[in-house]
């Protein structure tokens, strides 16, 4: 009898371990838009990485669009979320809702005050984990220049464990134009935090090679 229960536990272990083997290797990304001041103008380029991706994930891939404004620490900011359903026809659908939700909110798309960046990608971070995505990615969207409103706290490490943050079309300000050493600063500043977080990082302003965008 202690043999029959010991091979049952053996099959049993087997199976598990096999189907752990064949489990999807899913993707999960959430994509920070800036829209603060003339970074507005940039949003075209951001609405072709937004169809890139939608023509990119599969079915049990996460997808999720959130705005970059005065607080981003909100759910108010996300435009659209989205886990793609296992049956082709539905995801289709899903999709095609996504790209009307990105498309609706690049044309009515108005400038924020503020930008805050950190809250933002605390919010990003929150969402990828809920999704339990083999791999994980923060794309932000933005010149990278944090301007926040008085009072708002965001010195902190932020929870980046796992995730990849890539950093696109990261464009120069007028200020960068009279000192080169400011658009340095801003990628080495946010390049340490995100590995004090415990994630990795990555630049990409070459929109025309969107290819290995999520490569490992």
């Amino acid at each position: 009898m202690k043999i029959y229960h010991i091979v049952s536990t053996l099959i049993l272990c087997t199976g598990l371990l096999a189907c752990a083997d064949r489990a999807p290797n899913t993707k999960a990304v959430y994509m920070l838009i800036d829209t603060s001041g003339t970074y507005t103008r940039e949003l075209d380029k951001a609405q072709k990485i937004g169809n890139y991706l939608l023509g990119t994930l599969n079915s049990g891939d996460s997808l999720a669009m959130a705005r970059i404004d005065s607080g981003s620490f909100s759910e108010k900011d996300i435009i659209s979320k989205v886990t793609f359903d296992m049956r082709p026809s539905m995801a289709t659908t899903q999709k095609h809702q996504f790209k009307r939700q990105l498309d609706e909110f690049v044309a009515a798309a108005k400038p924020s005050a503020h930008t805050d960046i950190s809250g933002g990608m605390l919010q990003a971070a929150e969402f990828l984990n809920e999704t339990q995505a083999q791999q994980k990615y923060i794309l932000i969207f933005s010149d990278l220049e944090e301007d926040l409103v008085r009072g708002h706290i965001r010195d902190f490490t932020m929870p980046l464990v796992q995730i990849r943050v890539v950093a696109l079309n990261v464009t120069k300000l007028r200020s960068d134009n009279i000192d080169p050493r400011d658009y340095l600063k801003r990628l080495d500043e946010w390049e340490k935090r995100v590995y004090e977080g415990g994630g990795q990082w990555k630049v990409v302003n070459d929109l025309d090679r969107l290819g290995k965008l999520l490569d490992g």
